[in-house]
């Protein structure tokens, strides 16, 4: 078999046997709660590869290594080790408490589980709108997988953008959560296989050790802290951001919803181990970005780094065509592991908690659903058609800006048992998005991870303040 015929071969082989998950999906869900979150049947080792699959998706398989190819070990410690942190941290504080409040109330999405929390219309509606920022991790996705389609296949970016979207809408409108678990435990399975590969297949460029090859590069290539970097350039950028803003990403809708998957609290130390491990195996993509170094690429498009790598080390040989077949075939699948989870997550969430809170209850919510989730595909495509430099960037903008948002309010939610003033809820999440936004676009905080995370610890100080305030007030009183 010739590498060309092997190429279709596997793409149609691989798109039947999603398309046919997502059949089996389709024919066990049922109704907005089946297709959101499924039926708590779902073992608790396959629904944590299929959080960590969403975690890592194109931005770990295709983006990040772009910032550690650019800016070195400072920005491989920033996203490969305090991030890893953040999420670790994240499940084991909040998990417990997240379940239990979730399964009291049958919540569906964050801002229901808001709603509950809170007892309040506004912050379930307010929550429900920022969440549509994630739309901007969506752009990332497509362009991210249009850059590995176009290094597949003789399309351009705009054909590459059309064909993913038609696919994962294809096999996300059937099953919804179904669809999206078991195919992620497929693609997940895929992406273990490439990142365990790659990072080892990588060390070949790794000259005289692995610490004396980055500073073949530059010293500063080769520091913690890397002065030349606009990013990562000290410890608040590369260590106290990493892990304060992966720590709130935890709390978006496509993750933190997981947990709602469970079937019950005996479920939670096999999902956080499955998730933790698989997660871990998948950040060494990462070194992707030094393995292109090494191999002493000039690459002027950052975001394609794994890219051009991938098609330098494996695209002259016959066998190598082979293998990056495979390797491109598995990251499109990191990039639609996520895609098909935020595309459930915001349809789920429009109809669930913006429709039907403003115009009473909506006949055919599942139907509804779906036709919503084209409506969010569309729109990400127009986004897309053109896409800003630094794609990357342009996601975390968005993306951070939801999590400085979110932070304070499912944290307090979760670990503080009393009633919180749903007026300073409201004030710590507007202040977090607002503040990320004022520093990262007009005060020159050029890393959004900062921004987000000096806007979390506002938000958080803030309902701290209240509370130890009403504490003392209490106290005088009495």
């Amino acid at each position: 078999m010739t590498p060309e015929i092997f190429k279709y071969s596997l793409t149609i082989g691989y798109a039947l046997f999603v398309l046919w998950l997502s059949w089996v999906g389709m024919r066990r869900t049922r109704d907005l709660k089946g297709f959101a979150i499924g039926n708590k049947d779902m073992s608790p080792y396959v629904i944590g590869f299929t959080l960590a699959a969403s975690i890592a998706s194109t931005a770990t398989f295709v983006i990040n290594p772009g910032f550690v190819y650019a800016d070195g070990l400072s920005a491989f410690l920033h996203y490969g080790v305090s991030a890893s942190l953040g999420i670790c941290a994240a499940f084991v504080v909040l998990t417990r408490g997240f379940l239990r409040l979730g399964e009291t109330h049958q919540a569906l999405t964050i801002p229901e589980w808001i709603y509950h929390r809170y007892q309040s219309r506004e912050l379930r509606l307010f929550f429900a709108l920022i969440n549509l920022l994630s739309i901007t991790f969506v752009v990332l996705i497509l362009v991210g997988c249009a850059l590995l389609m176009t290094g597949l296949f003789p399309i351009d970016h705009k054909q590459a953008l059309v064909v993913i979207l038609l696919f994962v809408f294809a096999y996300v409108l059937m099953g919804g959560t179904y669809a999206h678990a078991y195919t992620n435990t497929l693609q997940g399975g895929m992406m273990l296989l490439i990142a365990i590969f790659l990072f080892a297949d990588g060390f070949g460029f790794v000259d005289g050790g692995f610490i004396h090859s980055l500073q073949n590069v530059s010293e500063n290539y080769a520091a913690v802290y890397n002065p030349e970097s606009r990013l990562y350039f000290d410890f608040v950028s590369v260590f106290l951001s990493g892990f304060v803003v992966t720590f709130a990403l935890m709390l978006q809708p496509h993750i933190l919803t997981k947990v709602l998957y469970l079937r019950s609290e005996r479920d939670i130390k096999k999902f956080i181990g499955t998730t933790v491990i698989v997660g871990f195996c998948f950040s060494l993509m990462l070194a992707i970005g030094f393995y292109a170094r090494f191999a002493g690429l000039e690459i002027d498009n950052q975001d394609a780094v794994v890219r051009e790598y991938l098609l330098f080390r494996f695209g002259d040989s016959a066998v190598g065509q082979y293998i990056l077949t495979f390797i491109f075939l598995t990251l499109l699948a990191a990039g639609m592991s996520t895609l098909d989870g935020i595309l459930v997550s915001l349809s789920a969430m429009v109809i669930n908690d913006i429709a039907t809170p403003l115009f009473g209850g909506i006949k055919n919510a599942l139907l509804w659903s779906r036709i919503l989730l084209v409506v969010v595909g569309v729109v990400a495509l127009l986004l897309a058609w053109n896409p800003p430099a630094l794609i990357g960037l342009f996601a975390q903008k968005g993306v951070y800006g939801l999590a400085a948002a979110s932070a304070a309010p499912l944290l307090f939610g979760v670990l503080y048992q009393g009633q919180l003033p749903k007026s300073m809820i409201f004030l710590a999440a507007i202040s977090g998005l607002v503040l990320h936004l004022i520093l990262n676009l007009f005060l020159g905080v050029a890393n959004p991870a900062v921004s987000a995370t000096i806007a979390i610890g506002v938000s958080v100080a803030l309902v701290s303040g209240s509370l130890i305030i009403t504490r003392i007030k209490i106290t005088s009183g009495s």
